[in-house]
């Protein structure tokens, strides 16, 4: 059976960042499912598809042909034979991404893939719903998480750096709307599984945050 590790929690707790530097330091692959909503998220946008019809955005969702391949040590996303990765980090298609999300059809799509690939390859996949839905016998659960406010610092420096425009009042709002989506929409709503470890990193280095994580990964895998 394989090694499979379920990392679930908010927007901005740095789950991409932290998943990816656990799984090099384990020699396993990091599977990044909130990269696949994004992808679904840009498309729509990109293809005119109203965000809030639920039809649509299925239908969209069953026709594109989504791949995920790894090169240089990172998650290329696909659609339709394009590497949409570039695109993925706008917060137009972070909200796009949590909207869309929202859907059953959209989630049972994505989640028939996410356990496909998981199904024969140790793997660390992060999102919002792995621990409970994805992978509900995953060998270690994790629910990674820090304050709105250490969140909305992060990514304020993060989008800094890209040039943004967004003033931290801002990114403080719309990750504080986005949070409000992700834990009370109606299809599979954010929440740490029973089973999982909440480890929240307010105050800690990221070093700390992945030295912690693996350590639980190690005690847990014994």
């Amino acid at each position: 059976m394989p090694l499979n590790i379920a990392m679930d929690g908010p927007v901005g707790a740095g789950k991409s960042t932290i998943a990816d530097a656990v799984a090099r330091e384990l020699g396993i692959l990091h599977l990044d499912t909130g990269a696949m909503y994004r992808a679904v998220g840009l498309t729509c946008l990109e293809r005119g598809v109203d965000l809030q019809d639920e039809e649509a955005v299925t239908a969209l969702c069953a026709e594109i042909d989504m791949t995920v391949t790894y090169q240089d040590g990172g998650q290329r996303t696909w659609v339709d034979g394009v590497d949409v990765t570039g695109g993925l980090r706008t917060e137009a298609v972070s909200m796009a991404a949590s909207a869309v999300g929202r859907y059953l059809g959209v989630r049972r799509i994505m989640v028939a893939l996410q356990q496909k690939l998981a199904a024969s390859t140790d793997m660390l996949m992060d999102g919002r719903d792995i621990g409970f839905r994805v992978l509900p016998n995953a060998t270690v659960k994790i629910y990674l998480t820090a304050s709105a406010e250490e969140r909305a610092r992060r990514r304020y420096l993060q989008l800094q750096e890209k040039g943004g425009a967004d003033t931290y009042e801002q990114v403080l709002e719309d990750l504080r709307q986005r949070d409000y989506q992700d834990m009370n929409r109606e299809v599979d709503p954010l929440r740490a599984a029973d089973d999982a470890v909440v480890v929240d990193s307010t105050g800690s280095t990221f070093e700390e945050t992945v030295a912690r994580i693996i350590a639980l990964v190690e005690e847990k895998s014994k």
